[in-house]
């Protein structure tokens, strides 16, 4: 986390000086404390593409201790060595993989056989139904075998993360199980954790249920609700651009904005998962979460210091100053779209209606746009244009900052009067950096003026890691720093903010609009920035 990186991190073993003259080393970060793994749902998708090689990555970085276990927990019944030998393969494929959400820089090699054989050989397996409290007396037994064969040595055996990477539904009675197991029970041999995929909930009501069950048998600093966008380094490093620089911050508010843009397209469809996206859709999958804590890290006040709890405060503010408007007025600033069958980067693309397990009738939405006002001092009257969407043209995650423009008087008898806005790019993903759009003379015995753009990108400057967003995550959990976590009043806040867009699409506002796969999106999307005589950024 940035805050954290000169006292928690520590210095690099590498000087400047030891460098190309254009490239500044990581910063390396002792082991994690040693403690067991716990993941629920380990035979998914998520624990195979994302997980493990964040894993594995912090095995390579040095990031993890000797006394750490893995122990996957999931129905099919499966052997400590079928299971090794299954992600074994899966990391394998990821690392030959191009693109995509990890793209693995190695260095020019493949998976390095003694760190992923480190990481292996610390990998259990647990074959368990959530629902039947026998299978958590089983995971109990096998994590204090796991202490006993340390030779009761390793006091970190008795600190437990139990990661959710399960259904929502199986949220509440999981958590229910944990407590009745005494699983959660924190002693002075060891401290335990709770972390939570999304969706945190489908509305505010559920979201509040969900909370109030976990703060029943968990305090909140036992609780990580995970959301991956905050493990990029870009998303890390906006409070560094804001805060630590002196000609940003002095700027950045409604005298000098005149709106920002918040992008997260997507080039692939559902890829198998539609029945959980029927249940969900983008407003639900994205914006609550993702969306809004984009939007937070940019429009938060300085919080007075990096602590967990200053920052997660400052964003909770913003947050919950977002306006909230009456049913018809939602729906007016929002649009709702789906794809239909087309081409996306080569690659044919089927009408979303016609992809596996969805209604043939269905009214969920692939695409979602809205416009937002957050009302505080700071950002008055400033609207932030938020887009997320899948089957899109390209994968692009950025926020956009447009400045007002200048007064034309000085420059109106040029040929090109009306310049290109002022903008600065803070670009998410796929490529992580920052650059800045502005005028400058073009050379010559005449006065014209161009648009030009500086760009900074993390690898022209920095040693590239390979990084899925989840490492700096797990090893926050892992040393319990919960600032790139969500909080209790951050997850309703956000589901406060879209209730209203929820309620106007449930009484009828707001029909569903189509949009061709590979397109930048419906075209009620431009029209909503177009009646305020601004457009979307391009998405090429």
């Amino acid at each position: 986390m940035t805050g954290k990186t000169a006292s928690k991190k520590g210095a690099s073993k590498k000087t400047a000086a030891s460098q190309p003259a254009h490239l500044i080393d990581h910063v390396d970060a002792p082991p994690a404390p040693p403690c067991t793994l716990v993941i629920f749902g380990a035979s998914g998708d998520l624990t195979h593409r994302l997980l493990m090689p964040a894993l594995y990555n912090l095995v390579r970085a040095g990031s993890i201790d000797p006394g750490f276990r893995v122990i996957g927990v999931s129905r099919r019944p499966m052997s400590d060595e079928q299971f090794r030998a299954d992600l074994t393969t899966s990391i394998k494929e990821r690392f030959a993989e191009t693109g995509g959400e990890f793209d693995a820089k190695t260095d020019g090699v493949s998976v390095e056989p003694g760190k992923w054989d480190f990481l292996r050989e610390r990998i259990h397996y647990l074959a368990a139904d959530l629902e039947d409290p026998a299978s958590y007396a089983d995971l109990n037994n096998l994590i204090g075998s796991l202490r006993q064969s340390s030779g009761g040595k390793d006091p970190g055996i008795g600190n437990v993360i139990f990661y959710l990477a399960i259904a929502s539904s199986l949220f509440e009675p999981t958590i229910n199980q944990l407590a009745a197991s005494q699983l959660l029970k924190q002693t002075k041999n060891g401290w335990r954790r709770l972390i939570i995929e999304k969706p945190f909930g489908h509305d505010l009501a559920s979201a509040k249920a969900l909370d109030k069950t976990i703060l029943k048998v968990l305090h909140e600093d036992q609780v990580f609700r995970i959301d991956h966008f905050l493990g990029k380094e870009t998303v890390q490093n906006i409070m560094v651009l804001r805060f630590a620089n002196g000609f940003f911050e002095p700027l950045w508010n409604r005298q000098h904005i005149d709106h920002v843009q918040i992008t997260a397209s997507e080039t692939v469809g559902v890829e198998g998962r539609g029945s959980f996206y029927e249940s969900t859709g983008a407003l639900r999958d994205m914006v609550p979460n993702h969306m809004f804590q984009l939007l937070a890290m940019c429009a938060m006040e300085a919080p007075n210091s990096f602590s967990a709890d200053a920052v997660r405060s400052e964003k909770a503010k913003v947050i919950q100053a977002i306006r909230q408007l009456p049913a018809r007025e939602a729906a007016d600033n929002t649009v709702r779209g789906r794809y239909l069958a087309g081409t996306v980067q080569g690659k044919r693309v089927k009408n979303y209606r016609d992809e596996p397990d969805v209604k043939r009738d269905s009214t969920t939405e692939t695409y979602v746009a809205m416009k937002l006002m957050i009302d505080n001092w700071r950002w008055a009257d400033v609207p932030f244009y938020v887009r997320t969407g899948k089957a899109l043209a390209t994968r692009k995650t950025e926020i956009a900052i447009r400045f007002k423009q200048v007064p034309y008087a000085l420059f109106r008898d040029l040929p090109q009067a009306v310049q290109p806005p002022n903008e600065l790019i803070l670009h998410v993903q796929p490529e992580e950096g920052i650059s800045m759009n502005f005028q400058a003379k073009v050379p010559g015995q005449q006065l014209a003026i161009s648009g030009v753009k500086m760009n900074f990108k993390y690898s022209d400057y920095f040693e590239a890691q390979p990084n899925t967003g989840y490492e700096t995550l797990i090893y926050d959990c892992m040393t319990g720093d919960a600032t790139l976590f969500q909080r209790a009043d951050n997850i309703e806040g956000g589901w406060a903010a879209v209730q209203p867009i929820l309620d106007a699409w449930g009484k009828g506002y707001g029909a569903i609009v189509d949009y061709k796969a590979g397109s930048n999106g419906p075209t009620a999307a431009d029209e909503l920035l177009m009646r305020d005589g601004r457009r979307w950024r391009d998405l090429a």
